[in-house]
């Protein structure tokens, strides 16, 4: 190393605690970084404790480190630049971690490759070496002021205390207390009113199949149409539930509307009688009675026509009031 201006060589006393804990930081399972970069780290240390820290470049490191030869660009190949940055940050994790109280910290500044050694928080808070070239002189460890200029980087571990934990629980008191204003402010809304049952006031029809006289073919069809489209129609009435025949108990459901007919096909004539009885006494609320000639007309057609009837006459129907639901 290069002796001091106006002094002797310096002591090696230094160097040596500096090595010291370069084999430390080595051997923590708390340094996370791999071989090479490890290699990266020896390298710029003992170059520097040499006094060869002005030339420690990006070429020369990755000559002597990563094995490049006379061609190699920094421009190019960022290998040197993106090891730094990641022993940096391995550096600053085990110091952070387990090396708070080491007694030598050792960095590597932004903006170049030559570490800083500078004591740690187990020691005094003055510089152990002040610069790449130059050690502290005898008796300079933990008795001399920082020199200018090359004062103990501030990491974000030192605002960590002061600030952190003081935000952390200023943060959890706000977070209590918005709760119990929130509780206090919003109203509270009333449970839900249970919704009345639809069907209890809406008039039931259950629809009949429909008998086929006569034993015509042509009948039994109609018949059967019928019914569909009566079922179809009455169900679009707001007003009318309408219930599958056979598919409920009158103990259970109450008294409800039966919907019955018959149809009677004499040549192109067609007789039709619909009637619609309270299922709870018996009594006929409604009928009516239908004759449609079928000659100029499809079955479909004339289906469609009279369920259509059929609907809008039990819908108006003022007998359906007191006939359809239960109590």
């Amino acid at each position: 190393m290069v002796p001091e201006e106006g002094g002797t060589d310096p002591t090696r006393q230094e160097p040596e605690n500096v090595r010291a804990q370069l084999d430390r930081i080595l051997a923590s399972p708390e340094f996370l970084a791999p071989e090479r970069g490890r290699r990266f780290l020896q390298y710029i240390v003992e170059e520097a404790l040499e006094g060869h820290g002005d030339q420690l470049k990006a070429f020369t490191i990755a000559q002597a480190v990563f094995g490049r030869d006379a061609s190699f660009d920094a421009q190019n190949d960022p290998v040197v630049r993106i090891e730094a940055g990641r022993i940096r940050r391995a550096l600053e994790r085990y110091y952070l971690v387990c090396g708070s109280s080491d007694p030598i910290e050792i960095t590597i500044p932004k903006g170049g490759y030559a570490p800083h050694f500078s004591s740690g928080e187990g020691s005094s808070n003055t510089e152990v070496a002040a610069a790449p070239n130059r050690v502290a002189k005898p008796g300079q460890l933990g008795h001399e002021a920082p020199q200018p200029g090359h004062e103990r980087p501030m990491r974000y571990r030192d605002l960590l205390l002061p600030i952190g934990i003081p935000a952390l629980f200023g943060t959890m008191a706000v977070l209590a207390l918005i709760r119990p204003l929130e509780s206090y402010l919003s109203p509270s809304k009333p449970p839900p009113a249970p919704v009345a049952s639809t069907s209890k006031s809406k008039t039931r029809i259950v629809v009949e199949p429909f008998a086929a006289l006569g034993g015509a073919a042509r009948g039994s069809d109609f018949a059967k149409g019928l019914a569909d489209q009566l079922i179809a129609k009455l169900m679009k009435m707001d007003s009318i539930v309408v219930l599958a025949p056979g598919r409920f108990d009158m103990e259970t459901i109450g008294s409800l509307l039966s919907l019955q007919g018959s149809t009677l096909v004499e040549g192109t004539v067609l007789h039709l009688h619909v009637r619609l009885i309270n299922g709870a006494d018996g009594t006929v609320v409604w009928a009516n009675q239908y004759d449609r000639d079928l000659s100029n007309q499809t079955i479909l057609d004339v289906e469609d026509e009279i369920a259509a009837k059929i609907t809008m006459e039990i819908s108006n129907s003022r007998k359906l009031s007191g006939a359809g639901p239960a109590p």
